[in-house]
């Protein structure tokens, strides 16, 4: 990749992050009354419900280690603002039809919704689901929209290395850097730089 594509690629990234930080101030949610119930408030157009399986979906992705998982950085909350108010209705349709579709699959493969999976079904079970990705994303035509999973695994990410908890726990951050250094030795195991 070269690397003007790739400054375009992340200014890209970053501008849909700062617009989804926008739209969650705007919003003035009440996150109490949001985190107390699955049930809870929506955000847009997902119900409390389907912010709650984002979270778990985010939480396998990104699980607790020796740093917060997807669900305390509260990604869930993120991609129910960023798919409302960002994505085409088209877009939209593909998330929220693929949650269904998610459960239904989950419902088969286990006999229980993904929330009540243990976390190592939970695991084997988007570890299949990001294999039919690739396959799908392989054999896809142009015009068809990209796989579901594939955007729900690509806003966990974003929305987790974008919050308070990813960019200051799991990287390592200088809110005020110094002087510009292109070369930093790095030892295997350090945390990256947010």
């Amino acid at each position: 990749m070269k690397r003007r594509t790739a400054i375009q690629r992340l200014s890209a990234l970053m501008g849909g992050a700062f617009l989804g930080a926008d739209s969650l101030l705007a919003r003035n949610i009440d996150w109490d009354v949001v985190d107390s119930s699955p049930e809870g408030a929506r955000i847009g157009l997902f119900s409390g419900r389907q912010i709650h399986l984002l979270n778990e979906i985010a939480d396998t992705i990104l699980p607790p280690t020796d740093t917060p998982g997807a669900k305390a950085a509260r990604v869930g909350q993120f991609i129910a603002v960023v798919v409302s108010d960002c994505y085409e209705p088209d877009s939209q349709a593909v998330i929220l039809n693929g949650l269904a579709t998610l459960q239904e699959q989950c419902k088969a493969a286990y006999g229980k919704p993904f929330q009540r999976c243990t976390p190592q079904q939970r695991l084997e079970f988007l570890i299949r689901l990001d294999e039919e990705q690739k396959a799908y994303t392989s054999n896809r035509r142009s015009g068809e929209p990209t796989h579901y999973f594939r955007t729900l695994k690509h806003l966990s990410i974003s929305g987790y290395f974008t919050s308070e908890v990813g960019a200051t726990q799991a990287l390592r951050m200088v809110e005020i850097p110094g002087r510009y250094e292109g070369c930093i030795p790095y030892n295997k195991g350090d945390r990256s730089w947010g």
